[in-house]
């Protein structure tokens, strides 16, 4: 989840605290060393609330799923990115005490104990209370052992036709070395015995992620809705990928590798191009979390960890399945009864037209008063998006700029600044290179709007652009006038229809001349 909307407390006034308020400071009017919370401990909270969630169950049932998923999706990410850096500046002998004062290989070793007992946890919650919730509701997740005879007929058949041509199963042999394991691929362990040799070897087939996680078994004329994990499905058909061997073990596991971007910034050297050869060593990052199933083998996870260079203490014993964040595909099934009801989004008052047949004027709402719109409640279509369109189509725009740190991948945003630079408007856009896990799509962007005409800059070396800006400069009787959009979230109209977020439309003379002075700054 993308924490860009985030707005902290405004704080309170003391004066009119009472005589009991238990005050922060000690005796001596210093305060308490235990005053800061510790970073990453505070971050694996947060994501405690999301787990909270779908424990929860008063929410509806596909929204604890999906929050199962979410959970399972934030979880990676803080391995991939703030575990993987601290580990790195571990190794190389960066690392400080953090702001609690606590040494880097107790955060670790804390980090540990707490993402273990939350991986558990999250566990148990789609086992004992999700998963027979699902049941209840007639969604059904099934293991291979609850298919009847006629059912296993019709899964060897789709088996066959849909799964068996794309699998590519890997032998370890003095002739074959261990392959390279990529990072969040769900994997199959499988040790088979030569009869005719005794030879006992290993073999590692990857799940494919072109296939749905979830496969939906066939009609058995209940009406049922079934699905069966893909890994459990490949996993009773190894006969059909190792013809005449023995299957002596089978286990699930996943790696999870550091995929922290660290670029040294330079004034002079190209940033995106240091960035792209980033960006391609990052799927080749070392391990930091091995996950595995509860059953596997000693033999088989010694020779894991062995190839893998993991410790005892990034090993993550769970029960099957693994990856919950493929949860994300049963919470997608259309049961609307079993999901929050459809908020559709309202046109701020403001905004809207004097007359029902009257086309909205933007810039002629914005100049009466300063707007403010609540995103997802308020519609960002009919108030960012319609701003941005509107200043491409107007003759009267001379110039407009812009700050991009997400957008969706068919960006109406994008289309609106292309737009207006080859209507011959001066179009200056910040792309944010650096937004994390959208880099290359942030690049792609990038270079497509360098190519319709807009200007392009990618912010200041050593920093993060963070900030969501728009400005539009307007010809109006003879003078420029600015019209300024500020906010708190993304210029994403996807994720604008989920998160909470503000947005401030003014025609100020001096909230223009702060953004005018800004972007020159940034540019």
């Amino acid at each position: 989840m993308d924490g860009d909307g985030y707005i902290g407390d405004a704080g309170l006034a003391t004066d009119s605290l009472d005589d009991d308020y238990d005050t922060p400071w000690t005796d001596d009017g210093s305060l308490p060393t235990d005053r800061f919370l510790d970073r990453e401990l505070s971050w694996l909270a947060f994501n405690t609330r999301v787990l909270e969630l779908a424990e929860d169950p008063e929410l509806p049932l596909l929204e604890r799923v999906n929050f199962l998923a979410i959970f399972a999706s934030n979880l990676d990410e803080f391995f991939m990115v703030r575990i993987a850096g601290l580990k790195r500046r571990i190794i190389t002998g960066l690392a400080v005490p953090t702001n609690i004062g606590t040494a880097p290989q107790d955060v670790l070793a804390n980090i540990s104990a707490k993402a273990h007992e939350l991986q558990e946890r999250h566990a148990t919650a789609f086992r004992h209370s999700v998963k027979p919730a699902l049941d209840a509701a007639g969604i059904h997740v099934e293991t291979w052992s609850d298919l009847s005879p006629a059912d296993r007929e019709r899964v060897d058949d789709l088996f066959s036709r849909q799964i068996f041509p794309v699998l590519m199963p890997l032998a370890v042999d003095p002739a074959h070395p261990f392959p390279y394991i990529s990072g969040l691929s769900l994997n199959l362990s499988v040790r088979v015995r030569n009869p005719k040799t005794g030879r006992v070897e290993f073999a590692r087939l990857k799940v494919p992620q072109v296939i749905p996680r979830f496969v939906q078994l066939p009609d058995d004329g209940t009406g049922r809705m079934r699905y069966i994990p893909l890994e459990d499905l490949i996993s009773n058909h190894l006969h059909e990928l190792f013809p005449g061997m023995e299957i002596l073990q089978h286990h699930e596991f996943r790696v999870t590798r550091n995929e922290d971007v660290e670029i040294e910034e330079d004034e002079t050297e190209n940033l995106i191009q240091a960035l792209e050869k980033e960006l391609l060593r990052r799927r080749f990052g070392p391990p930091i979390r091995l996950e595995i199933t509860d059953d596997m083998d000693e033999v088989t996870l010694g020779l894991l960890m062995s190839e893998l260079g993991i410790t005892e203490q990034e090993v993550y014993r769970l029960p099957a399945p693994l990856d919950l964040g493929g949860l994300f595909e049963i919470a997608k099934i259309d049961r609307p009864s079993l999901k929050y009801p459809k908020q559709v989004p309202t046109t701020a008052l403001a905004l809207q037209p004097s007359e029902p047949t009257a086309t909205p004027d933007v810039f002629a709402a914005i100049a009466k008063q300063d707007i403010l719109v609540h995103h997802p409640y308020e519609s960002f279509a009919t108030s960012v998006q319609a701003f941005l369109e509107q200043a491409a189509a107007d003759p009267h725009v001379l110039a407009i700029k812009q700050t991009l740190y997400r957008t969706s991948g068919d960006s109406p945003i994008v289309e609106a600044l292309i737009d207006a630079a080859e209507a011959g408007k001066q179009v200056l856009a910040l792309v944010e290179i650096k937004a994390r896990f959208d880099e290359q799509a942030n690049i792609t962007w990038a270079r497509k709007l360098e190519k319709a005409g807009v200007h392009v800059v990618y912010g200041l070396v050593g920093l993060k652009t963070h900030c969501k800006l728009a400005l539009v400069v307007r010809q109006e009787n003879g003078e420029l006038k600015n019209y300024s959009h500020i906010g708190t979230g993304n210029y994403n109209p996807k994720t604008s229809r989920i998160y909470e977020d503000l947005g401030l439309f003014t025609a100020s003379d001096e909230v223009g001349k702060d953004l005018t002075r800004l972007f020159n700054e940034l540019s």
